[in-house]
């Protein structure tokens, strides 16, 4: 089978350089790699060409494209029979596309080292992704928003397209990723794959390493155009009742009751509260610890919370949005 590795970029010079030396590093590297550039100002595209001298990369410039669109001009792109896609701010595990292609290449009932669907005819790979945060904010949103190895469930995994292959005639028969979706679109890819009844494996050794936001400021707005992809797209509109509902009826029942004077029911709701919100973020969050200084670690310890809050409040913030601009969407689609 002949790989192709694509990766949609913009703006991204000073990450790329590790994302290069890890695939350079690879135990199978791809035959060749698709890289769509969205119209860098920053010297992006002298990194591209620099890493072209000793890696098989095309560069594809599309101005003004977002990931969707520049992932499905990479693969139309491409050659592969089995398409490889991650991010340019990553860096791979030395066997992660050897870990990612294996299940298309053997039976899997004579393979434990990924998860298969029960037929052997694979046609999606889920990989898997674990931060590299630096420092006290960075370990404390890790812990607080991404899942650990073990928190997942094979069979119900989805893949982000940080960390994914599938075979080109998949991607081709759902008509590629979403363009009209500018977040959220490796879900709803996801999902199509899933609905035209291609098969998944779940392959936790292909790891792709990444850095979580550096500030409270870009994680907000990271989890802002999350929850406005998800009203976009329809998703998750359970959930975001629910902390809706939290936020809005449950803070201010809370504070009555205090205000009441009921002050032991009060502070068993709180408890209740605070240990559904804030137990598994810190149980992830524990053995992270030990790679910190004592003041470091207590800072991360501090900052799970308000992380949470944050993020629950740009969720909310952003998903009425989308909300808004689908219905919008829809009508204009209706008069057209």
């Amino acid at each position: 089978m002949r790989i192709t590795l694509i990766v949609t970029v913009k703006n991204e010079g000073e990450a790329l350089p590790r994302l290069f030396d890890s695939i350079a590093a690879q135990t199978r590297v791809p035959d060749e790699i698709v890289i769509v550039d969205g119209g860098s100002t920053d010297g992006t595209l002298e990194v591209l060409r620099a890493a072209a001298t000793r890696l098989p990369v095309r560069v594809l410039v599309e101005p003004g494209a977002n990931i969707s669109r520049g992932r499905n001009l990479a693969i139309r792109a491409a050659t592969g029979d089995i398409i490889c896609a991650t991010d340019a701010g990553v860096r791979l595990e030395e066997c992660w596309v050897a870990e990612l292609v294996k299940p298309f290449e053997q039976p899997p009932a004579h393979d434990s080292s990924f998860i298969p669907h029960p037929s052997s005819c694979i046609d999606v790979v889920s990989g898997f992704f674990v931060p590299d945060p630096h420092g006290a904010f960075e370990t404390a949103l890790a812990a607080t928003t991404l899942p650990a190895l073990a928190d997942i469930r094979p069979a119900k995994f989805l893949p982000s397209s940080r960390s994914v292959a599938f075979r080109k005639s998949a991607w081709a028969r759902v008509g590629g990723y979403p363009e009209w979706l500018d977040f959220c679109e490796d879900l709803i890819f996801d999902f199509d794959l899933q609905r035209a009844g291609f098969r998944f494996a779940f392959a936790p050794r292909a790891v792709a390493h990444f850095r979580p936001r550096a500030s409270l400021r870009a994680f907000f707005k990271q989890y802002y155009q999350y929850a406005r992809g998800d009203g976009k797209a329809n998703l998750f509109f359970k959930r975001h009742l629910v902390r809706y509902a939290t936020y809005l009826v449950g803070v201010p029942l809370l504070l009555a009751i205090f205000l009441g004077g009921f002050w032991f029911v009060g502070l068993g709701f709180l408890t209740l509260g605070f240990f559904g919100m804030f137990f598994t973020p810190y149980k992830r969050l524990a053995p992270m610890l030990r790679n910190l200084s004592f003041g470091d670690a207590l800072a991360a310890i501090v900052w799970a919370p308000l992380i949470r809050i944050t993020g629950d409040v740009a969720k909310m913030l952003g998903y009425p949005v989308g909300v808004v601009w689908r219905r919008r969407h829809c009508a204009a689609l209706k008069m057209g």
